[in-house]
């Protein structure tokens, strides 16, 4: 007689992410999900697959992850859901926390704390004026799309100001609008939530005014204890936005904590003695999905 668990169909999953090899989370999500009873369907977007063959590769997955932050995984995702499957996170929510002016605007419509933020004109001589206008300096300059800190750049003054307008101009093939941004002298906070339920959290200290991810990987990252305040401000950041797995950067303005930006695909190995366990979670969370 077979045992409930031998009975339960064996839930599959499909894994989006974009390498010329297998990564780290790669191999933890293999690992992971082998001692969960999980079947994983790696899908390389680095790959060369056409729509029949991605058809193919996906009719068995009963959910997807994805795990890749590139803009042509977006294109895969878009497809895969055309083709009538789920996916975490889905299209939808990449309008709005990919694009950091939209982010700006839709926390200051639902009241989410964030910093003073301006879209500045394409034109030279207007843009000067707004940040003239703006009258915070230093000020924070970034394209409204960009990952790891590219294309965000300090000024503190106009001439400086210029010389990086112009410099992400040079930068890339496309001239994407550019935000102004209050200056806030803090460590950026890292909150990591997973459906709803913050799993961790780090302190980005870096010697620079600059803190990214890369600056503090498989270094001893502090952790810090979740107020009542902040556990407000990520229940309505779930609320609000819908993302299921992301990860918050946050800074401190007199005591008063400020978002700065949400982000999908939340990097995992901010402290690498959890990074398993964090793929853990996710994989429950996307088998609680199916069940749903």
């Amino acid at each position: 007689m077979f045992s409930e668990r031998h009975n339960m169909k064996k839930i599959t999953i499909g894994y989006i992410f974009n390498d010329s090899r297998l990564g780290k989370d790669e191999k933890f999500f293999l690992k992971v999900a082998k001692s969960k009873n999980v079947n994983l369907v790696m899908i390389n977007t680095a790959k060369d697959l056409n729509e029949e063959e991605l058809e193919e590769k996906i009719k068995n997955c009963d959910i997807f992850f994805n795990n890749s932050a590139e803009d042509f995984a977006l294109e895969i995702v878009k497809t895969i859901e055309e083709l009538g499957k789920k996916v975490i996170e889905s299209s939808e929510e990449f309008y709005y926390d990919e694009d950091k002016w939209m982010f700006a605007l839709k926390c200051k419509e639902h009241e989410i704390p964030t910093l003073r933020t301006i879209l500045l004109s394409q034109n030279w001589n207007i843009m000067k004026k707004e940040l003239e206008k703006f009258k915070e300096w230093p000020v924070i300059l970034k394209r409204v799309e960009g990952t790891n800190g590219e294309y965000v750049d300090k000024a503190d003054n106009l001439r400086e100001a210029e010389r990086i307008v112009n410099k992400f101009w040079k930068k890339g093939t496309n001239r994407l609008p550019i935000i102004a941004q209050e200056f806030i002298k803090s460590p950026s906070y890292r909150v990591t939530v997973i459906g709803g339920k913050i799993v961790q959290t780090a302190i980005k200290e870096s010697k620079g005014w600059k803190a990214t991810g890369v600056y503090i990987q498989d270094r001893n990252v502090k952790k810090f204890q979740v107020d009542k305040e902040l556990k407000k401000i990520v229940d309505k950041l779930t609320r609000v936005f819908k993302i299921k797995i992301y990860g918050v950067d946050l800074f401190k303005k007199d005591g008063k904590w400020l978002v700065l930006e949400i982000n999908a695909e939340p990097g995992l190995d901010f402290i690498n003695k959890e990074e398993e366990k964090l793929v853990g979670e996710i994989l429950d969370f996307l088998k609680k999905q199916v069940k749903k």
